[in-house]
């Protein structure tokens, strides 16, 4: 355990040290990500995209999944290691690891059992059931490689391993790059080939965590060997994670509200829409990247009941979030056709495409302030202030704006909704933070 990086070290340098690899893990996500919408998007099938991406909330559900035990963890063997409780930090990392993988298995078989039903709820149309089909088939039956895979890049970092975490989320997303053009056009296997490289990609992650932990780590554990843990225990973990895990939650529930309220408008906008949302990932996944990075030292901190330090990290991670949303989304209004295009290069989806990001990026400021406080409430504990701002932005807040603003607008309000609840969002984050977390470090 690296204490000087969490006690004495310049706040600067400590909280680059662990967001950085964050960040750099959360870049070749995009790029994975981006490139698997390129190969996708080269089969120059529209149907096929938006089946795709009528897909998405399944995948962001399991990442859901994943964030329940590996936030919720987090948060609380960070703040044992800041009480020098280091054995329990180890019992509680078991739980984690171990219940990932039960959870898994367990999704994974009601997602495959209930296929049909889902498809028609995620908002499958006549034209893309077959090619949503074939994806969701395969991403259900990965369901316990991709949700283990997001329990170690964050319980990790409480040691300190950041960079073990993003070399983990490398190998994944190398190889399924790789693999994504073999599955998609050498084996003719399409939506379904994506969806199976990015399952090989998970395994592939997984087995660098299995043998980092086991053979590296001193304070993390993936045996069960002795193990034991208390309801109590059980219920710190999930009192944070559950609020954690309802923001992705959230996002899918969201994409299916979505994609119901542009399915009127024809299929070509909800492949628009699943382009637009892989450019938005770029300023969501950097943001979040350096938002959650600080996460092991917040809890620390917080922990160690250093208040001085706690104020001088915090002052630092919302200037420096909320500044990469500001400067990331100037930069993505000015390039929007051309990111529209780099996909797939149609007239009318960039001409669809190109105003819906646009509009989308206007909320990204201030997203900023929402993942930092939501980040620092879960570090601390503040189970409340986390659960109400992660089943906001994408949730109450969301469904509100989204209602309210489609009845007024039609299809530009049901663009416009995102960004509306974003400032909203922030807003409540605001008076939040100042009724639950600034009294403790005042």
């Amino acid at each position: 355990m690296n204490n000087e990086l969490f006690e004495t070290m310049p706040v600067p340098k400590a909280y680059m040290k662990l967001a950085l690899p964050v960040m750099m893990s959360s870049v070749l996500m995009l790029v994975y990500n981006m490139v698997d919408m390129y190969f996708i998007a080269r089969t120059g099938n529209t149907n096929l995209v938006a089946g795709v991406a009528v897909c998405a909330p399944v995948f962001t559900f399991m990442i859901a999944v994943g964030d329940m035990l590996g936030l919720g963890g987090a948060s609380v063997i960070s703040r044992l290691f800041g009480q020098r409780k280091d054995d329990d930090g180890k019992r509680l990392s078991v739980f984690c690891f171990l219940g990932s993988i039960v959870l898994g298995i367990v999704i994974g078989l009601v997602l495959f059992a209930a296929q049909g039903g889902m498809l028609k709820l995620l908002g499958a149309s006549e034209e893309t059931y077959e090619f949503a089909r074939a994806y969701y088939i395969w991403i259900a039956l990965g369901a316990p490689f991709i949700i283990f895979s997001l329990v170690p890049t964050n319980l990790l970092r409480t040691e300190g391993f950041a960079s073990a975490a993003m070399v983990g989320s490398a190998i994944g997303s190398i190889v399924n790059m790789i693999l994504d053009p073999v599955f998609i056009f050498t084996l003719n296997m399409g939506a379904g080939g994506a969806a199976i490289a990015t399952v090989i990609g998970n395994i592939f992650a997984d087995m660098y965590y299995f043998w980092f932990i086991s053979a590296k780590s001193k304070k993390l554990s993936v045996s069960p060997k002795g193990f034991h843990i208390s309801s109590r225990e059980i219920g710190s973990i999930l009192r944070i994670g559950i609020p954690s895990s309802i923001t992705n939650l959230m996002q899918s529930v969201a994409v299916m509200l979505l994609n119901n309220f542009l399915l009127p408008y024809g299929s070509d906008k909800i492949a628009a829409y699943g382009i637009v949302s892989k450019v938005i990932m770029i300023v969501i996944m950097i943001m979040v990247a350096f938002s959650f990075g600080g996460q092991p030292l917040f809890g620390y901190l917080y922990g160690a009941n250093n208040k001085t330090r706690m104020k001088e990290v915090l002052r630092f991670a919302y200037l420096l979030v909320c500044g990469l949303g500001v400067c990331l989304s100037v930069i993505l209004f000015a390039l929007a056709p051309h990111m529209i295009a780099f996909f797939l290069n149609d007239p009318a989806v960039i001409e669809t495409g190109t105003p819906m990001l646009r509009m989308i990026l206007a909320g990204m400021p201030f997203i900023g302030c929402t993942m930092v406080t939501t980040c620092v409430f879960q570090s601390t504990g503040k189970a409340s202030g986390a659960l109400a701002l992660s089943a906001g932005r994408q949730g109450y807040i969301y469904g509100v704006m989204l209602v309210v603003l489609s009845a007024i607008a039609g299809y530009t309000g049901v663009i416009a909704a995102q960004p509306a609840a974003d400032a909203l969002s922030a807003v409540l984050a605001f008076f939040l933070y100042r009724k639950l977390v600034a009294p403790e470090i005042a």
